[in-house]
């Protein structure tokens, strides 16, 4: 059975492998980083951890190249924990399970940390080879990229030397990246008056799963099933028919990621079982046929759970589906200037109850400011309608595309002369740390690039080995191109 330290390129594929061996969820990034900072130490590279955690590894240039700019490889360490229902995995304690399938590497039912680990890997084997030309060279790893961007909003002025940044982020083969999206989180919290339930109601859980998930950004556009949203309209069509007396309402695990599992619990009459039952197969099967090529898989399941001591008051359920219902969700508006390629975009991704409210977790996404105002604006009025509160917290800004790039010009001709054909350049709907790059370095020449990653932020991730070794072949050559300083 092939092993990936057996793939090639073999220094990057052993790298990355040992990155599975070490857990790194967002916020959970101290044990590889301790590991990179002993490594890197131990080839006696300058490195440096700074304010919020990001690490700065610098390396000379090869004999020859001592008059090159500097060029400084940008990934980031953290990874997006994301498990199927049945896998039981601590993504803070256990490895990820790695394993090779024809032409892709996958993980056994956990995100695989492709996104960005092949780029971080790559990184690290430049600086650990003795025989890839290249001037002078720094490699920066951030921190809690996937839950905030807190190492890149953090990275201050006078850290970096380099004139050019390679982002290694992006995840099709092909494709040069020159500008993405810039994004706002925002959370609605609707209140909640408790009251106690029906003394004679049964309480029940219903979950919605099978669905694929994946990257609010770069998958937004598919028109996947949204588990929050699915279950919100399953109460809005049929909370009051049936009686259902609400008491939980949870879904999704993160905001950037497009929910796949949710649940309700609530409570109804006894006698309206046999129509719940009816009407929960109704609407697996309208959904199954409504999303049956984009999404296909929709199971719902009805459990009876122990009788619940309190319920949503009559008015609080009905503000909460209503908001639920009501709130836009998907792509809102595809790009003018970059066909094919969605400008405006929102993801419902995380539901919570609490105490005395029930929480609401979105992701805006916009190439274009005015785009995230408008729906920050649509989320305020949806709030003021429902008496809810809404905050936008964590804003990064986009990464404006420069046609006149000259790190884009050399690396579209780099592609060219390797392949004999045109890369695609492209602006991208996901969130790249590049736009904040621009704060402290706002002269820094910036372009990303990276291997084919299909389904990130979702157990169906998986990375195209074929992709992996272009992609390498591509960023050596950019590197042994890197041009004099002026």
């Amino acid at each position: 059975m092939t092993t990936l330290s057996q793939l090639q390129p073999q220094a990057l594929w052993q790298w990355f492998e040992q990155i599975c061996a070490i857990p790194h969820p967002s916020k959970h990034e101290q044990a590889l980083s301790a590991y990179i900072q002993a490594w890197a130490k131990d080839k006696q590279l300058d490195v440096v951890e700074d304010k919020v955690g990001n690490l700065i590894i610098k390396k000379p240039a090869t004999a020859g190249m001592e008059h090159c700019k500097t060029v400084v490889l940008q990934a980031h360490i953290d990874m997006v924990p994301q498990k199927n229902a049945d896998k039981v995995h601590d993504f803070e304690k256990d490895p990820i399970e790695a394993y090779v399938d024809g032409d892709w590497v996958k993980a056994k039912g956990t995100t695989l940390g492709a996104d960005n680990g092949i780029g971080m890997a790559s990184a690290l084997a430049v600086l650990g080879a003795d025989d890839i030309a290249h001037g002078p060279l720094e490699v920066l790893l951030t921190i809690d990229e996937e839950a905030g961007m807190t190492g890149a909003f953090g990275l201050e002025a006078g850290m970096l030397e380099a004139e050019i940044l390679i982002n290694t982020d992006s995840e099709q083969e092909g494709e040069i990246y020159m500008g993405c999206a810039g994004g706002v989180d925002a959370e609605l919290t609707v209140p909640m008056v408790w009251q106690s339930p029906e003394p004679t109601n049964a309480s029940y859980k219903l979950s919605l799963s099978g669905l694929k998930g994946g990257h609010s950004g770069v998958n937004i556009h598919l028109g996947r099933g949204n588990a929050n949203k699915l279950l919100a309209r399953f109460l809005f069509d049929h909370a009051d028919e049936l009686a259902i007396e609400l008491t939980q309402f949870v879904g999704g695990s993160l905001r950037n990621a497009i929910p796949r599992e949710a649940a309700i619990h609530f409570m109804l009459p006894p006698e309206n079982l046999n129509l719940l039952q009816t009407r929960i197969s109704e609407f697996q099967a309208l959904v199954r046929e409504e999303l049956a090529i984009a999404d296909p898989g929709t199971v719902l399941t009805l459990d009876e759970i122990p009788a619940e001591k309190q319920v949503m008051s009559e008015d609080s359920q009905q503000i909460l589906i209503d908001l639920l219902n009501a709130c836009p969700n998907g792509v809102i508006r595809m790009s003018d200037e970059v066909e094919g390629v969605t400008e405006t975009s929102l993801n419902v991704g995380v539901i919570s109850t609490e105490n005395d409210s029930v929480q609401i977790l979105c992701l805006i996404r916009s190439l274009i400011d005015s785009g995230r105002s408008e729906v920050e604006g649509v989320l305020s009025s949806l709030a003021n309608l429902a008496g809810a509160g809404v905050e936008f917290s964590g804003a990064y800004p986009g990464w404006k595309p420069d046609n006149s790039s000259p790190v884009m010009a050399s690396v579209r001709e780099t592609y060219e002369a390797i392949y004999n054909k045109e890369p695609t350049i492209m602006v991208i709907h996901a969130g790249l740390e590049c736009g904040l790059f621009k704060k402290p370095y706002p002269d820094m020449d910036m372009v990303s690039i990276g291997p084919t990653i299909r389904y990130p932020h979702s157990p169906d991730e998986k990375v195209n080995i074929t992709t992996v070794g272009q992609y390498w072949k591509l960023l050596l050559a950019v590197l042994e191109r890197t041009p004099a300083k002026d």
